[in-house]
C-alpha cells in the first residue's frame, strides 16, 4: 500500500484538497482510504446509543456493523495513543492511504500552504516535505510547487511519485 501526506496549518485547506484527491484519484479506478490525524478529543458515538452504552461500560472495542458500513472505536483507556506505523498496519491495504496530519512522521508529504494566514512554511525543516501547493505563486521554495486550485496537476504528481500512474 502507497502512503502519502497531506501537512499544513490549520485552516489552510488540507481536507478541501483530501476530498478533491479522493474523487478524482478514485475515478481513475485505484482504490483509496484516508487517515487524519486531529488535535482534539473526538467521538464518532452519540450517548444513549447502544454502542455508546458499551464503550461506557467498559468495553475495549465496539464494533458496529450494518449492510452499509461497519465501524470499529477502540477505547485507549490508560493505553498511550498507537503510533502512526500501527496505526497504517490497521487499515486495509489499497492502493493508495493518503493521510492528513501526521506531519512529523516519515512519509512523502505535500505542503499546503495558504501566505494569508501568515504561517511560516513547514518544507525548510522537513526533508519528506517533497512539494508544495498554494493559491498564490510562491518564490525560494526548492521543491515543486503546485497551484492549490489545479488538483489534477497534484493529482498527477502524487500517482507518479507514488508509483501509480498508468
Amino acid at each position: 500500500m502507497k502512503v502519502f501526506g497531506l501537512a499544513g496549518w490549520s485552516g489552510a485547506g488540507k481536507t478541501t484538497l483530501m476530498v478533491e484527491l479522493v474523487r478524482r484519484i478514485t475515478a481513475r479506478g485505484l482504490a483509496v482510504s484516508t487517515l487524519k490525524h486531529v488535535h482534539h478529543a473526538f467521538d464518532i458515538d452519540r450517548p444513549g446509543k447502544d454502542s455508546f452504552r458499551h464503550r461506557d461500560a467498559g468495553a475495549q472495542e465496539v464494533m458496529v456493523a450494518s449492510d452499509a458500513r461497519w465501524a470499529l472505536m477502540h477505547e485507549l483507556r490508560d493505553q498511550s495513543a498507537p503510533d502512526f506505523p500501527a496505526l497504517v498496519a490497521r487499515m486495509t491495504p489499497v492502493d493508495l492511504l493518503l493521510v492528513e496530519g501526521f506531519k512529523a512522521d516519515p512519509h512523502d508529504k505535500l505542503e499546503i500552504h495558504r501566505p494569508v494566514l501568515g504561517k511560516p512554511m513547514l518544507w525548510p525543516d522537513d526533508p519528506r516535505i517533497i512539494a508544495v501547493a498554494s493559491d498564490q505563486a510562491l518564490s525560494g521554495v526548492s521543491r515543486p510547487t503546485f497551484d492549490l486550485n489545479a488538483p489534477e496537476a497534484i493529482v498527477d504528481f502524487i500517482l507518479g511519485r507514488t508509483g501509480l500512474a498508468p
